[in-house]
């Protein structure tokens, strides 16, 4: 004779929820280390790709003016409004009447991807100035604002970059 289930046999025990609950928590301790280490390689590609797009607009710009580039005080308005061959920028659009025939070579600053000035999209002369990128503009290179110690996954230091 068949007897019918009853509420009690239909129903998981102890033991095969404890087993459940340890392999979620197996498979967690697995996946998280695995999560974060990919958010931190993404904001170091981030910081590659801002510095590459930022580079590039500051290369081209030297080369359309004559090997100059742009003033630390007006690196920001040279390299996202259009120019002259003086170096006079405006931002409306190219008038090639008045010889305003460049730029722009971004459309915005990127903001810098990591370290204590993430975020932050201006050009300082040093480290640890309020900004997100260092510049030099007698020689155009451009850093990451980042304070000597702050490495990437790999350990190499952001403003070696």
């Amino acid at each position: 004779m068949n007897r019918p289930l009853s509420r009690r046999n239909a129903a998981f025990t102890l033991i095969e929820l404890v087993i459940v609950v340890v392999i979620i928590g197996i498979l967690a301790a697995i996946a998280v280390p695995r999560m974060s280490r990919g958010a931190a390689a993404a904001s170091d590609s981030a910081l590659v790709g801002n510095l590459t797009q930022i580079r590039n607009a500051l290369e081209m710009f030297q080369a359309e003016h004559g090997g100059t580039y742009p003033a630390l005080a007006k690196v920001t308005d040279a390299l996202t409004q259009y120019s002259d061959t003086t170096l006079t920028t405006v931002q409306d659009s190219k008038d090639e009447s008045k010889g305003v025939i460049f730029g722009p070579y971004l459309r915005a600053v990127p903001p810098l991807p990591v370290g204590p000035h993430r975020g932050k999209t201006a050009f300082v002369a040093a480290i640890d100035g309020n900004g997100g990128w260092v510049y030099d503009d007698t020689k155009g290179i451009v850093k990451a604002n980042v304070p000597n110690g702050n490495k990437d996954a790999m350990g190499k230091e952001y403003n070696a970059y």
